[in-house]
């Protein structure tokens, strides 16, 4: 049974209009279009269109988050041409309600827990076409209110808010600290929808109320926009993810209706991509209608730089990440540096280390910081709603293969992989580097930094290649490290490296600063030995797109030596303030 917090109500119907749906009648949404519903139900079997080539996603399956919102859209537009094919090729109200009826029968929703903040796979920008695309991707599950919610601590609090046009909202910007504010007006009472009843006081319950709440919560509040433009002489609309707000304050007034209404004051989130709104209706009057889906592309991230064509490879990982990652050289001829591309550190032979038999039983995303047993190793939570970890710690424990939670648990960020469009480039004065094309906010899971486990002393024999080392393990200042599991046949105060040399991932291309925007952390999620944790880089700060991401390398001055025993010099050209110099 589906709880009242899932983002899936089938009793509930939801329309794109707000307009075609009476608020508590579930039968309307389909009442007019029924036979349709049923005469394409009955032709999909003999369709040429096979609808059992979509997956079925749930929380418990990992894939590219874009490419399931995007793929579950294409479903969604599919059969929704397959509706208008049946009524002849005429539009009317109600299409859009249907396909999404027919897909919630085909479990082909995108079933995830309400939450606040972003939601994986919907990026700034992200615009779409019906209302109910927002219900069956998790965007915004209030079918018919403008308000949606959830309770937290016993409260209901505002998770997100459409902008639908049919109420007096007022976006303002300002070059303030906050640029972007949003005053929105309270649910019911409009005499733009109840024409037929009487108005009364808008009251403080359901969305309002949770509005209400989060002004003392200040938590982060989704707002999705509905614009309206012009293809021709036909007026179109779509509804644009505008990103994260919290609500500022709230007040009441009189209305044209000479009624009470509340008004919410929204403020944006600092420091997150912002939408050139001119230029994004001016490249809606553009685009022609595309049912395939591939209108989601984001709008205001960096998608191409016109400074620099030549691309080296567009894949440096060959598939093996969920989101390619390009190579570009725009100073010289230098190619990529040949080396084994793996998305996970590789053990040596002689010794892997044993998988945790014992995990956790949470089936609630493990948001209960004090029954969850994972979390209560780490002290409390360790990541925020918006995935982004709260501060650093010697050590992260991660939900793992033997616990009973999703694979979108909070609890097991960086072991989603890579979700930032990386690309490798050629910098002026320390080789290849690596930067985002979108913006990163801080605490962002950047990648795992991949290779060979060698022993230290292992490592200490392949001169050469110093900068691709990582020593891991030592630095905790933990007194159970003498007593890790599972060492094997090595010794107990044995130490251990992350060679990226020979193998690696797009980490071994971060380069060294003394003012880094990254930060390296010990993670365990697959053993308990805490000699040989992941390490994960995370994003110390807000970075803009194309800013080089760097972490401190941490090199001991003095603490490098040759073949020979003699001290080695590497300077440092990171030209930051603080720079010292050199790295070694």
């Amino acid at each position: 049974m589906v709880s009242d917090e899932r983002c899936l109500d089938s009793q509930v119907a939801f329309n794109d209009d707000e307009d075609c749906v009476k608020e508590h009648d579930s039968l309307a949404a389909i009442s007019d279009g029924e036979e349709s519903v049923k005469t394409t139900l009955a032709e999909e079997k003999n369709s040429q269109v096979d609808f059992s080539n979509y997956e079925v996603f749930s929380n418990n399956e990992l894939r590219n988050d874009c490419d399931k919102v995007k793929q579950i859209i294409n479903h969604f537009r599919h059969v929704y041409n397959k509706l208008l094919q049946v009524n002849s090729g005429k539009l009317r109200s109600g299409l859009a309600v249907e396909a999404a009826i027919i897909l919630q029968n085909q479990h082909k929703w995108i079933k995830r827990n309400k939450q606040f903040g972003s939601i994986s796979g919907v990026e700034i920008g992200d615009y779409f076409c019906w209302r109910a695309e927002l219900n069956i991707i998790g965007l915004h599950c209030r079918n018919v209110h403008g308000i949606d919610f959830m309770k937290m601590d016993g409260k209901n609090l505002a998770i997100s808010v459409v902008d639908s046009g049919r109420y007096d909202n007022v976006f303002e910007s300002n070059n303030e600290e906050f640029p972007d504010t949003l005053v929105y007006s309270g649910e019911g009472s409009n005499p733009k929808v109840q024409r037929k009843k009487s108005i009364e006081d808008q009251k403080l319950r359901g969305g309002n109320l949770a509005l209400k709440n989060s002004v003392e919560a200040k938590n982060p509040v989704r707002v999705i926009r509905k614009i309206f433009f012009k293809r021709g002489k036909v007026e179109k609309r779509k509804y644009i993810y505008d990103g994260l707000y919290f609500v500022d304050s709230y007040r009441q007034e009189i209305a044209s209706s000479g009624k009470l209404v509340f008004k919410f004051l929204l403020k944006r989130f600092p420091s997150q991509p912002k939408l050139d709104w001119r230029k994004l209706v001016r490249e809606l009057d553009c685009m022609s209608y595309n049912s395939e889906g591939k209108e989601r592309s984001p709008i205001c991230v960096v998608n191409a730089l016109d400074d620099e064509k030549p691309l080296i490879t567009d894949d440096i990982s060959q598939g093996k990440e969920r989101i390619p990652i390009c190579a570009i050289n725009a100073l010289d001829d230098e190619k990529l540096p040949i080396f084994n591309y793996v998305t996970s550190v590789t053990y040596p032979e002689s010794y892997c280390p044993s998988m945790i038999n014992d995990g956790c039983d949470c089936i609630d995303g493990c948001s209960d910081s004090e029954d969850c047993p994972c979390i209560v190793k780490n002290g409390g939570s360790t990541y925020d709603y918006e995935e982004r970890l709260f501060e650093a710690k010697p050590l992260i424990v991660e939900c793992g293969p033997s616990c009973k939670c999703f694979t979108s648990c909070l609890n097991r960020v960086s072991q989603r992989g890579i979700r930032l469009p990386l690309e490798v480039f050629k910098t002026k004065a320390k080789g290849w580097g690596v930067r985002s094309r979108s913006f990163i906010r801080r605490g962002c899971f950047i990648c795992e930094y991949t290779g060979e486990i060698l022993r230290d002393k292992e490592g200490e024999k392949r001169i050469g290649n110093d900068e691709y080392l990582f020593d891991i393990g030592v630095s905790y200042g933990d007194h159970s490290l003498g007593d890790a599991n599972s060492l094997g046949s090595f010794e107990g105060n044995e130490c251990f490296t992350i060679d990226a040399a020979r193998v690696g991932n797009v980490g071994r291309f971060i380069n060294h600063s003394c003012s880094p925007n990254l930060f390296p952390q010990s993670v365990l999620f697959d053993h308990d030995n805490k000699r040989m944790p992941h390490i994960m880089l995370f994003a110390m700060e807000d970075i803009p797109p194309l800013n080089e991401l760097t972490y401190d390398y941490n090199y001991e001055k003095g603490g490098v030596c040759d073949a020979n025993g003699n001290i080695k010099i590497k300077h440092c050209y990171c030209d930051s303030s603080d720079c010292l110099g050199r790295m070694y």
